[in-house]
């Protein structure tokens, strides 16, 4: 038991809680025996829920938490204030070493907050980024940052990159991945001040396979593995991306639907048009993670059904077996080291 990788979960934040974290939960012990579920909320609701399901009883344990974070309170004043509710205490569990990760589909901010006052930033990072992964035409990408740092500075995003190679290479498996920064051509004297200011950076970055701008068409086609940009940027990729992949998904059913000659057609292509769109579902990698943290942070959609909180506990697997944290810690004082030898003339 004590090689388990231990997944505290929010079962109180997000739009369907708590059914959907705790069949979620149950879902992902069932599915892997290498995890253990910690449902931090209320007990009585939680264990309503829970008599629904057949599941390892020995690998769902209930965490008491009294209190709820909603998502229009102000999050500093929550994190601080609501000391027993289960984004603090789950996060505590966590930076106690009691837990492995933390998951929650519950109020952004205060995620955000929490990860970096409770959970705490490793050593030498300045701004930890959230990072989804996102579907590709081959594969996924993963998008830095999507939603934590508006306003970043060229420091940050070089960061980001960082710690999105060391992501996708010992969690998603990708040797030597590409690096991308968002801009509007693929020109190096393209973009704003900010992705202007960075492009050299990057590119003389040797921890980092730096493979120049990328544009927003791109990034679809799976042209960079890691996909650089600030928060405001990202976000604005990730919710269109999002928007497209459901309508295009409905407008795709709709025209099956148009005639008895399609419906025929629809019945014969079901199983590989199955195949083909969940490979588009964003719930099947997962949440974003909070990168450059102590320990693992992942923040799912508001929306996340159970599927999306099974395999975001799932992947909470890879990052704890690979150690990322200290991969990260190692990479950013490597670097560090390097830009510091560099300006002394070394």
């Amino acid at each position: 038991m004590s090689d388990l990788v231990r997944v505290a979960v929010d079962a109180m934040g997000g739009d369907y809680a708590p059914a959907e974290p705790v069949k979620g939960a149950v879902e992902a012990v069932n599915a892997d025996e290498r995890v253990k579920v910690q449902l931090v909320g209320q007990v009585d609701v939680i264990e309503k829920e829970l008599q629904k399901y057949t599941y390892p009883k020995e690998r769902v344990e209930i965490v008491p938490a009294t209190e709820i974070i909603e998502t229009g309170e102000p999050p500093v004043n929550a994190i601080r204030h609501k000391k027993d509710s289960s984004i603090v205490v789950g996060m505590k569990k966590v930076r106690y070493g009691e837990a492995d990760a933390f998951v929650s589909s519950g109020s952004t901010g205060a995620v955000l907050v929490g990860g970096q006052t409770i959970v705490g930033r490793i050593k030498g990072v300045e701004r930890p980024p959230l990072a989804p992964l996102i579907p590709t035409k081959d594969g996924v990408s993963l998008l830095i940052d999507c939603g934590a740092n508006v306003d970043a500075r060229p420091s940050h995003l070089v960061q980001f990159a960082m710690m999105g190679s060391v992501y996708m290479e010992h969690v998603v498996g990708i040797k030597n991945p590409r690096v991308g920064i968002v801009n509007i051509g693929v020109e190096e004297e393209k973009g704003n001040a900010l992705v202007k200011e960075t492009y050299p950076l990057l590119k003389e970055n040797p921890y980092i396979n730096f493979v120049g701008s990328i544009e927003a068409r791109e990034i679809p086609n799976g042209a960079a593995d890691v996909v650089v940009c600030e928060a405001f940027v990202g976000n604005v990729i990730l919710k269109l991306y999002e928007g497209v992949g459901a309508t295009l998904i409905s407008k795709v059913k709709q025209g099956m639907m148009t005639s008895l000659r399609s419906k025929i057609g629809a019945l014969l292509v079901k199983p590989a048009l199955k195949e083909t769109l969940k490979s588009f579902d964003a719930s099947e990698y997962g949440g974003a993670p909070l990168l450059g943290l102590k320990g693992l942070v992942v923040k799912t959609h508001g929306s996340s059904k159970a599927n999306e909180f099974k395999n975001s506990i799932l992947q909470c697997i890879s990052f704890s077996e690979e150690k990322i944290p200290q991969k990260v810690q190692e990479h950013l004082a490597d670097y560090k080291s390097s830009r510091e030898a560099a300006k002394d003339g070394v």
